[in-house]
């Protein structure tokens, strides 16, 4: 009898610092989640600008500010003058002609041509593509013409450094970011199937056309690609994903998911009572 009982305890010993062991593993894991999107989730405040031949050898670079940028090249907006994204459409026409819903404030910004900042490494040429690329990992590519000769619904694509509520970065949370200087203020969704090639186009869930998804943020690096870009276009994989098209206008996104994430290592810490 004494034995049965000794091996019961032993028995649930081995449960309960089993249990121990696996709450402390996840626990490590969620911290080091939290730990990369909080250091991911970075304004920037310079930029890299290059020029790759069509071999993949670097022709020219510089690195640049923002505060260079605006002393130095002309400025975009007015930071009075908002300017809108559109959202997916989920019910009716999914291109939504008419801009009806789901616009996407990225506020009064002021910023830089993408024009301009490619002249400053020699230009880009009518085969050429250039890359958008953010800190994250995340980058997108456009041609010539949307770049150097875009159609006034589209306007020009600018690179913003200021935004009137939140200033110059750090401050501005979701800088630097790109923004489509359509002639009406909104660059919908019926405008990027106009004036896009489908390359460039970004699709929610690769469903439903949304331009939000080009305002890339956090933008490091603008690259020239002689002769055209062949990697993979479209949205590759974040570094990691830790916004969608309805969170990633929010200042402070990052911050919120990670600590709502501590709370959750707070819940688990006194469930199992470690």
């Amino acid at each position: 009898m004494k034995t049965r009982k000794c091996s019961l305890c032993s028995h649930l010993l081995e449960i309960y610092f089993y249990k121990i062991y696996t709450a402390r593993i996840f626990l490590l894991i969620l911290m080091l989640l939290i730990f990369i999107a909080i250091s991911h989730a970075e304004p920037t405040s310079s930029l890299r600008v290059v020029k790759y031949s069509e071999d993949g050898l670097v022709l020219n670079e510089t690195t640049i500010t923002y505060e260079w940028m605006e002393s130095n090249l002309p400025v975009q907006g007015d930071g009075i003058t908002h300017y809108y994204h559109q959202g997916p459409v989920f019910e009716g026409d999914k291109w939504d002609p008419n801009e009806t819903e789901n616009f996407k404030d990225k506020g009064a910004v002021k910023g830089t041509n993408i024009k301009d900042l490619c002249d400053l490494v020699g230009g880009a040429f009518l085969d050429d593509d250039v890359m958008i690329h953010a800190i994250d990992g995340y980058h997108i590519e456009f041609g010539y013409s949307n770049i150097y000769t875009p159609q006034s619904r589209q306007g020009p694509i600018v690179l913003c450094w200021y935004e009137s509520e939140m200033g110059y970065p750090i401050d501005y949370y979701m800088g630097m970011r790109l923004v489509f200087f359509a002639d009406d203020n909104v660059f919908g969704n019926w405008d990027m199937h106009e004036c896009l090639p489908e390359k460039s186009q970004h699709f929610f869930g690769n469903l439903s056309p949304s331009t939000n998804g080009l305002s890339v943020r956090w933008v490091d690096e603008i690259g020239i690609y002689t002769g055209g870009y062949t990697g993979d276009h479209g949205v590759p994989a974040k570094s990691i994903p830790i916004s969608t098209e309805e969170s990633g206008d929010l200042p402070g996104f990052g911050v919120l998911s990670a600590f709502t994430g501590l709370l959750l290592v707070i819940y688990i810490l006194r469930k199992g009572r470690l």
